[in-house]
């Protein structure tokens, strides 16, 4: 039996024998070689020896616990207090590596040893020469729950024979009339494993998630109440933020994207936006003036964009009609650019680019011209998206409430 337990700055490692063990090995083994090996993990010397000081009971009659086996268990210094982790000693499980535990973890031997007799760690310290930190906050920690999880999957002894058995009945097969399917068998066992299940990421983050969508939520709000506060461009550059962190698929921005038009002409988009995959789309962000987006008379029974959403619309779709003209070429003139602001082989790709429009309100506008506006967003759906500030607020909340139901 082994029990683990912090006496001050140290965390003591007590071997109690069990009552069929029929001699002090441990004792003897310490003596004779000056070692002891346990469990093909733990390297014990002699200088790792803990002293207890044990207070004799007032009670003469009182049976203290080593008194219930033949051998009084022995105790070894196994780590000791560094800063909020404990450090265990050097040479009981690795000689060219320093291994840490949280404070706050109480170790038990399934940490260490698995069932099969085989040490977790000399596997984990074969494949990194890194020092290892279990828990805590430090960097490059593996997560507590992490690894709990990894002495949980570690392979037992029946599944390993089982995949042996398996692997070697695929080859002999082809051989012997009658084998034992154990392929079948082998996968029936995997099948029936309880998958593995990891932290709930939503409840993990949700904290996080509420308070940055709240803050966003707020900041939007305050913009819209006093946009008069902000010229054009600090009023873009604000909502770019912002839309970069509600579509995370899009990873950088740039501004002012020279656009050659042929020999002679040159256009400026305001933002091109870039995506994990390198492919490009364009956005168009104006402020959120009144009546920039319906008419407020009809036309043949229809309420029909305002000019300054039809211009924006034409704006941009030219745009995306010389990108695509440029082809090879432009592609080569914009990775030439932005070559020292683009992550490490990742390029642009001019593939079709869809635009983004930003503008207006709709909380001027009547049922009837919310309705044919819904019919000029979906118009213009296959290349273009029409959002307003509106628009914008609602994906807020809506978010904001599906994060609380989590």
């Amino acid at each position: 039996m082994v029990n683990f337990e912090v006496i001050n700055d140290e965390i003591i490692f007590t071997y109690s024998y069990s009552d069929y063990i029929n001699n002090d090995w441990v004792r003897e083994g310490l003596k004779n070689d000056g070692y002891i090996n346990y469990k093909s993990t733990f390297h014990f010397t002699d200088e790792n020896l803990y002293e207890e000081i044990i207070q004799e009971d007032e009670d003469e009659n009182a049976l203290s616990i080593y008194d219930m086996g033949e051998y009084k268990p022995v105790s070894f210094v196994f780590a000791k207090k560094s800063v909020n982790y404990f450090k265990i000693t050097r040479g009981i499980i690795s000689d060219n590596r320093d291994i840490y535990f949280h404070k706050d973890i109480d170790l038990i031997l399934e940490y260490f040893v698995a069932e099969t007799k085989i040490s977790l760690f000399k596997q984990i310290i074969s494949l990194t020469n890194q020092d290892i930190y279990i828990g805590g906050k430090k960097e490059n920690s593996i997560p507590f729950v992490t690894f709990e999880g990894l002495v949980k999957e570690f392979p037992t002894t029946y599944e390993k024979n089982l995949y042996a058995e398996a692997r070697i009945t695929a080859i002999i097969k082809n051989y012997f009339e009658t084998t034992t399917d154990s392929e079948i068998k082998f996968q029936k066992y995997i099948n029936k494993k309880v998958s593995k299940k990891g932290e709930n990421l939503s409840k993990l983050f949700k904290e996080y998630e509420l308070q940055k969508y709240s803050t966003i939520l707020e900041k939007l709000e305050g913009m819209l109440s006093s946009e008069n506060s902000y010229n054009e461009k600090e009023w873009q550059n604000e909502i770019l933020e912002i839309i970069l962190i509600l579509y995370p698929k899009y990873i950088l921005s740039f501004t002012s994207v020279n656009l050659t038009i042929d020999s002679k002409k040159r256009r400026f988009l305001d933002f091109m936006l870039v995506d994990s995959n390198g492919n490009i789309d364009v956005i168009e962000i104006k402020k959120p003036f009144e009546n920039s987006i319906m008419t407020d008379r009809l036309y043949r029974n229809n309420y029909i964009p305002h000019k300054d959403l039809t211009g924006t619309i034409m704006q941009l779709e030219k745009y995306i009609y010389h990108l695509n003209r440029g082809g090879v070429l432009g592609e080569k003139k914009l990775n030439e650019k932005y070559l020292d602001k683009l992550p490490k082989d990742l390029n642009i790709k001019i593939t079709n680019p869809q635009g983004l429009i930003i503008m207006g309100r709709e909380n001027n506008l009547s049922s009837e011209q919310k309705s044919d506006f819904e019919v000029v967003k979906r118009k213009y759906k296959n290349v273009i998206d029409i959002l307003t500030y509106d628009d914008l607020i609602q994906r807020l909340k809506f978010t904001i409430e599906q994060i609380k139901k989590n």
